[in-house]
């Protein structure tokens, strides 16, 4: 009943409806009286004229151009990415045709509903908000038909998080014509950035679109190139996390038998439990390819660990030790007395200092463990820049690559 509407109101404006040869049979018709509109071979045609024009033994040609005015809402936890598109369709349909010199209106303005109009769908959606939900298309007079269609969608996005926060990911929207197929019509696509806007996290550093071959039904795929800013993880993350390092190292400058240090490793351990316990909820995870600052925060948390180890066994060793001399005191300790109090070389009494060389050792091993630490901890940041670097993700292609939607088979 739409189509049948669609030639009343074509009628209403005097315009006759040209159709091209069907089967050998031609469609041109003067302009048409309000009486024949209700004889039984208006309803065909009404029917004719919502169904896919005939462009003989060549598929029709769509003219898609796509308009990027936002992409916002990008959320990595949920693998999902937001954006405001503006579709422009443009076809050929000949029925639609009319004399201009009889008629001298330029085009007219029809609903989509009352005439044919590719029904797309957004193979990646998880949401779509059509803008205008009584879109209207425009007809010319030579039967180029234009459809301008406003979009907001939630698409899913495969987000390549191996370099976060320094990631960058392509985001794919592909636009299926699900209700034809590739012999009856193929896209001619094209995309247009009008993003004038970059107080993002995530911005659009590239734009491209193609139609990809080998499909059983018509479509062009859209991709969104986005890139991370970096600053805001940069800030709450990298800064917070080399200031514990920086921090522990300097903790091992305090001397062994200072009582604050013991206490200030295990504040600072804690301190980095509590961070990395949230650090993890905040980073996104994947079944491959995790984020690299995952595997660094570890490592972080397991150089304080070690650290604050050493400190407790050697302090407690120590400690052990001077106990030990204050309860029972011999001979060698009051020779170290007198040692004291009379500086000087005494070889006969040299081989009873049994207790200070212990306490020696302990101080000894911590001097030593502390350069040892230092110098993990540099290399452990080099090693990391280099993993950075080189590191790449490869993971075990998805089940449905074998035979994408819409594609042949593979063999």
């Amino acid at each position: 009943m739409t189509a049948l509407w669609l030639l009343l109101h074509l009628t209403s404006l005097g315009l006759g409806i040209t159709q091209p040869s069907v089967h050998g049979r031609s469609f041109r018709r003067p302009a048409v009286a309000w009486p024949s509109l209700f004889n039984l071979n208006l309803s065909q045609e009404a029917e004719e004229t919502i169904q896919i024009p005939n462009n003989g033994s060549a598929p029709l040609l769509v003219a898609a151009k796509v308009f990027v005015s936002n992409v916002f809402n990008v959320d990595i936890l949920q693998y999902t990415v937001s954006s405001m598109l503006l579709l422009q369709l443009s076809w050929l349909d000949t029925r639609l045709a009319w004399n201009a010199s009889v008629h001298p209106q330029r085009a007219v303005t029809l609903p989509q509903d009352s005439l044919w109009t590719p029904r797309l769908t957004i193979l990646e959606a998880l949401w779509v908000d059509w803008r205008d939900r009584s879109p209207q298309a425009r007809v010319h007079q030579d039967g180029h038909v234009e459809l301008n269609l406003a979009l907001t969608t939630e698409t899913n996005c495969n987000f390549d998080l191996l370099h976060f926060p320094w990631d960058q990911s392509h985001c794919s929207l592909s636009f299926y014509a699900l209700s034809n197929t590739a012999m009856e019509m193929e896209f001619q696509a094209h995309a247009v950035n009008e993003i004038v806007s970059v107080k993002r996290e995530y911005v659009l550093y590239d734009l491209t679109i193609q139609v990809p071959p080998r499909q059983l039904v018509p479509c062009f795929q859209l991709t969104l190139s986005l890139k991370n800013t970096a600053l805001k993880s940069i800030i709450a993350l990298l800064v917070p996390a080399e200031a514990l390092l920086l921090a522990d190292v300097c903790g091992g400058l305090l001397p062994l038998r200072a009582t604050e240090r013991l206490a200030y490793k295990v504040t600072l351990l804690l301190g980095y439990l509590v961070f990395h316990t949230s650090l993890v909820q905040a980073l996104p995870s994947s079944s491959s390819c995790n984020p690299l600052l995952i595997y660094f925060f570890t490592v972080l948390l397991l150089l304080l660990f070690l650290s604050t180890m050493e400190t407790v066994l050697l302090a407690g060793l120590l400690a052990r030790g001077t106990l030990g001399a204050k309860s029972s005191p011999s001979p060698a300790s009051r020779g170290e007395r007198r040692d004291h109090e009379n500086p000087g070389p005494n070889p006969k009494e040299a081989p009873r200092g049994i207790k200070g060389s212990r306490r020696s050792w302990a101080e000894t091993a911590d001097h030593i463990f502390f350069l040892v630490y230092v110098a993990g901890a540099v290399c452990s940041q080099f090693i990391f820049l280099g993993v950075w670097m080189w590191a790449a993700c490869k993971s075990d292609p998805a089940p449905g690559e074998a035979a994408p939607h819409g594609r042949q088979p593979r063999p």
